[in-house]
């Protein structure tokens, strides 16, 4: 992996500075709109509670969330900054206020329809989809009700990364998988720049797929590289790469263990 220029990382750091949601001057009132599109991910939250009528709102955009035949594969486990602690003996990412564990879960399936065929990829990937969409039902209700939140899949031992401690330490029958955790709390400083995204032309088409043009993925690979030596001195993109290269090859395994039943 080529090392960034100074120019290249100059040129990286304006466009994301630059960066906004492209929302259609018709539709700027929309307030849904604009929470949906101006949501960020926060990691740095102030130590005030999250009501319980609030905690009880996010919990409920999950739980009414869209799914494939409605079969809701999904659970939710809740933890308080202090329940987390005491649960997994350190405290809870980032010192959020609030966190939900979202696992994707074709257990509560299986057990009611009745002659529910063994298709471990399709468990998967139905549970999965449908968590995701619960989850981020939660994330879009929480901003609405000015509560930031940040999904993590690896940090702290939160997602799939670890998926098997997790699946241990909570108990978890087959068929139900660790997705992802959800940390949510009041934001302390100000909102983070839009992260790098691809141009729409270069994800959306019609009929037949088309790659993305190599100097479109270059770009954003550039600001990729120049968004993560800014938020992160001292600390190298590549050995970063690295790391997720190795714990997704470990996560791998796991996940093939709790789907598959492999050894």
């Amino acid at each position: 992996m080529a090392r960034l220029s100074p120019l290249a990382f100059l040129r990286g750091l304006a466009r994301i500075i630059a960066a906004r949601p492209l929302i259609p001057r018709t539709l700027t009132d929309n307030e849904l709109l604009r929470t949906v599109l101006e949501r960020r991910s926060i990691r740095r939250y102030r130590d005030d509670p999250i009501p319980a009528d609030v905690q009880a709102a996010i919990l409920e955009a999950g739980r009414v969330a869209p799914s494939t035949v409605n079969l809701q594969t999904w659970s939710f486990v809740t933890f308080t900054r202090a329940e987390w602690r005491e649960f997994f003996a350190k405290p809870v990412p980032f010192g959020a206020a609030f966190a939900v564990v979202v696992l994707a879960d074709v257990h509560r399936a299986k057990r009611i329809v009745e002659g529910f065929p063994s298709v471990p990829l399709c468990e998967y990937t139905v549970g999965v989809t449908n968590a995701a969409l619960a989850a981020m039902n939660m994330t879009v209700a929480a901003e609405a009700l000015g509560v930031s939140s940040v999904m993590l899949s690896e940090t702290g031992q939160t997602g799939f990364y670890d998926a098997r401690y997790l699946s241990e330490r909570m108990d978890l029958p087959g068929g139900v998988i660790p997705l992802l955790t959800i940390c949510f709390g009041y934001g302390r400083g100000g909102r983070p720049a839009m992260p790098p995204k691809l141009p729409v032309d270069a994800v959306s088409f019609t009929g037949r797929y088309r790659d993305t043009p190599q100097t479109v993925l270059d770009d954003w690979y550039a600001e990729m590289q120049a968004g993560y030596q800014v938020s992160n001195l001292g600390r190298s993109f590549t050995n970063q790469i690295t790391h997720y290269n190795r714990r997704l090859a470990e996560a791998e395994v796991d996940l093939r263990h709790l789907v598959l039943g492999d050894d």
